[in-house]
């Protein structure tokens, strides 16, 4: 994959607010809206439904990821995809049939994404590649925004870019948990070229642009493409 891609969550935005949220980073410089969608089971909390996520998909072009932190996504992929969702990102710890979830998920028609707790080896989802388009680590334990970047899953990070490099296969490597100025440059350092990234971008004093602006900063400019 060429480029840098910097995919804001709605975690961190005003429920109330979803449409103009999304207005607000497609404006920031954003290519891709990430949706944090949790269960209550998988993760100790609750979020968005395919009804919200399809109420929002008016107000903005970007593409959306929906992200399930939830226990078996299957009867639901649909929804999703319905729903306005380009890709759709399960974890491997939920799926009780990795290769057959990533596959309904490719005949919907969307992006198949498959993402890796902190405590998941990479392994996991050696076998699955072929089906896959892109590869989320997990830099902090799911369920909660505002949470401190775990530094040792960069050496997880630079692993799971081996196996992409050695599939052949043009897959993304994103990271997802406490992506900050600080942070970013590590974990692009490690291998990861698209960044999930929440509080750093809505809490920001000066606005999520000049958020963007800085996590562009830490990395290199020729590559960038925010997303």
């Amino acid at each position: 994959m060429a480029g840098i891609c910097v995919a804001p969550s709605l975690l961190t935005a005003d429920f109330a607010r979803l449409g103009e949220e999304v207005a607000t980073m497609e404006a920031a410089g954003a290519d891709r809206i990430h949706w944090d969608v949790m269960d209550g089971c998988f993760v100790p909390n609750l979020t968005f439904g395919p009804d919200v996520v399809a109420s929002v998909r008016a107000h903005t072009p970007l593409p959306f990821d929906a992200h399930l932190m939830v226990v078996d996504p299957d009867p639901m992929l649909g929804r999703w995809v319905d729903a306005g969702c380009d890709v759709v990102t399960v974890h491997a710890e939920a799926c009780s049939h990795l290769h057959r979830t990533l596959g309904a998920i490719g005949e919907l028609g969307a992006k198949a994404g498959v993402a890796l707790n902190p405590a998941t080896p990479p392994g996991a989802v050696e076998h699955v590649l072929d089906l896959v388009d892109l590869v989320l680590v997990m830099t902090v334990n799911p369920g909660l925004g505002g949470q401190r970047y775990l530094a040792g899953m960069e050496a997880k990070i630079a692993e799971v870019r081996a196996l992409v490099t050695r599939s052949g296969r043009d897959i993304e490597v994103a990271v997802d948990g406490g992506i900050t100025a600080e942070t970013v440059g590590r974990a692009w350092e490690a291998g990861a070229r698209t960044f999930v990234s929440g509080s750093a971008l809505y809490r920001h004093p000066d606005g999520p642009a000049t958020a963007i602006g800085e996590l562009r900063e830490r990395c290199h400019r020729d590559e960038l493409v925010v997303a």
